[in-house]
């Protein structure tokens, strides 16, 4: 829904047969149901099938817009960016962008490219939802830091023409106490905005009349639910969540796709206003159904009086008996239409789907989905109605896509389904409130608790036996992997003791031990396993004492591993025996030693 803006402009008739083709041609490029006034200027028609009938509750109130569509003189593109170009000789206003509004719009899609980079969400998609909103907020009258000048106010939400919504606010955002408005250049309505509001300009607070809150709440809105709005089924949905009309849709995506061939900046108040409003009417300052100004309006024509009935000359009996303190109803007269009753208000109360109480491990997703449905006072379910659920108490955990609220319409049955809920890292237990949007009933409360993440089987890597000697370290550190029910189990505390024996957990005075960021000896450390389940120990080391020591490890599921360490003196290897000599042999070339004969001086004869 977007504020009536502008003044009523005065239309002129186009004289010339070029301008005439031009209209023609481009009318009849576009899909069926868009038409052009006779400036030129285009609208859209409820030309394109039935919304999703599971959007999401929306943003706006499903409520006023503009329907005015991009002008016939296509902006110039900058080279291979698509995001500015040229400014256009002609509807250069029309086709640029206020520069603040601009920036906010490129900041949003730069911050949720960083927190949500699956959503693909493009900035000219903002620019196109804040041109059918709001005409780029009033055509940027903004101040500096991006908040509008004054306020721009929806209508009021009554049911005169729009949805009935009461107050939800105490008239904080939308200054009415009874019933709603949509709110700001995004036009959010207060509901909504309670829970989708962001800081987009870090002043410390979200505000809806600040362009670069509303464009970041817009941003974060269009993303939730993983929805990836490269794809053409996602993006639809995001669009239709906004605002479930496709009159709505086929003008949003008229713009975006205007501003993705290029756009360029404009100053700040310069921007042209929208002059067609959904529904047809005129735009004022700042309330779409309520001008500032009223004009006069014709008078209703007179409706036609039943024919009188004669009245009898005495009067008719009380059909009643006396004493039951009830009386007939007069008959409805002749001609009068009782208004229907709407499927909200035909819900008398809210019933669980299920179990409310639920249980899941700290990142895990819950088994369970939430479901609530809706009845009428005889049991009846009640479809298409709105049932919002809502997260809250100190937890972390939120719905898929990462918020903490979701609104879905009940289907056949009465029943809506809550996104799946994924338990955070806070253990702990937090409520989810199941509401009806648009009437007070009694809320349903589901209990879901979170528990640490935990395993069930640890196994060491490897089976090598750790020895050290006394006085140093192993040489191998104990790595483990963790599993829980077969699966891996990541980001699971555990805590590993070096322990007095396999039947006294006591944390052993002596043998190996760990070394803290002091290099001092502990004996019990704490950790977490990884990504992949796996658990690398610090390093070990021994004193001078010499024996076998268990160190124990320990997590939350029951899992526990003991491990020996020895330690021992290193046993030398006995030495080789020496190999026995050979026996001499006499070397077979060397000949037997003559026999020594007596030398002739050694005679003993004389002359």
């Amino acid at each position: 829904m977007a504020a009536l803006i502008g003044r009523r402009l005065r239309k002129g008739a186009v004289t010339t047969a070029v301008a005439a083709a031009a209209v023609a041609a481009l009318s009849a490029s576009q899909a069926p149901g868009v038409t052009t006034d006779d400036q030129g200027r285009q609208s859209a028609a409820d030309a394109l099938p039935t919304p999703d009938e599971s959007a999401d509750d929306n943003a706006s109130g499903d409520s006023f817009y503009y329907t005015d569509l991009p002008p016939l003189n296509s902006p110039s593109p900058a080279p291979g960016t698509g995001t500015a170009g040229p400014t256009p000789a002609a509807g250069s206003t029309e086709a640029g962008i206020p520069a603040t509004v601009l920036d906010a719009y490129k900041k949003a899609e730069a911050s949720l490219a960083t927190s949500k980079p699956g959503c693909n969400l493009p900035w000219q998609l903002l620019a196109a939802i804040g041109k059918v909103e709001s005409g780029q907020a009033r055509g940027g009258r903004v101040s500096a830091d991006g908040t509008t000048y004054s306020p721009i106010l929806g209508p009021v939400l009554d049911g005169n023409g729009f949805a009935n919504i009461s107050d939800t606010d105490n008239g904080a955002y939308d200054g009415d106490s009874r019933y709603d408005r949509a709110v700001g250049p995004m036009q959010f309505i207060p509901s909504t905005w309670e829970w989708a509001g962001r800081d987009g300009n870090g002043d410390g607070r979200s505000d809806p009349n600040n362009v670069y809150d509303a464009a970041l709440a817009a941003g974060n809105y269009l993303c939730r639910f993983g929805w990836d709005l490269s794809t053409t089924a996602d993006l639809r949905k995001a669009i239709l969540s906004y605002n479930n009309s496709t009159e709505y849709l086929h003008t949003v995506l008229s713009w975006l796709e205007y501003y993705r061939k290029g756009t360029h900046e404009i100053p700040d108040g310069t921007g042209t206003l929208p002059s067609h409003p959904s529904g047809g009417g005129t735009g004022t300052g700042t309330t779409p159904a309520r001008p500032v100004t009223p004009e006069p309006e014709p008078s209703p024509p007179a409706t036609p009086k039943p024919p009188s009935t004669p009245k009898p000359a005495t009067p008719a009996p009380d059909p009643t008996p006396p004493g039951t303190g009830t009386t007939t109803p007069p008959p409805t007269p002749p001609g009068t239409m009782t208004p229907p009753v709407t499927p909200t208000e035909s819900v008398h109360h809210l019933e669980a789907e299920g179990g409310t109480a639920l249980s899941a491990m700290a990142g895990d997703t819950y088994a369970e989905r939430i479901g609530t449905r809706a009845e009428t006072a005889t049991g009846r379910p009640v479809a298409k109605v709105r049932i919002r659920f809502t997260i809250s108490g100190d937890t972390d955990a939120t719905f898929e896509g990462g918020e903490t609220v979701a609104t879905i319409i009940t289907d056949g049955t009465g029943v809506a389904l809550a996104p799946a809920l994924r338990a955070g890292e806070k253990t702990g237990t937090f409520k989810v409130s199941a509401t009806l949007v648009g009437r007070s009933v009694t809320p349903v409360t589901y209990t879901a608790t979170v528990t640490q993440r935990a395993a069930d089987t640890l196994t060491r890597t490897t089976g090598t036996a750790l020895t050290c000697v006394p006085g140093g370290s192993f040489t191998e550190q104990v790595e483990v992997k963790a599993t829980y029910r077969g699966a891996v189990a990541d980001e699971v505390a555990a805590t590993a003791t070096l322990v007095k024996a396999a039947d006294d957990p006591t944390e052993n005075d002596k043998g190996p031990y760990f070394k803290d960021a002091d290099d001092k000896p502990v004996r019990t450390v704490s950790l977490k396993t990884d990504a992949d389940g796996l658990l690398k120990l610090p390093k070990l080391y021994a004193d001078d004492t010499a024996g076998t020591y268990l160190l124990r490890i320990t997590t939350p599921g029951g899992a526990t591993l003991t491990v020996e360490l020895t330690v021992a003196e290193a046993t030398e290897s006995p030495s080789a025996s020496p190999s026995p000599s050979p026996s001499a042999s006499p070397s077979p070339s060397a000949s037997p030693s003559p026999s020594t004969s007596p030398s002739p001086s050694e005679s003993t004869g004389g002359a």
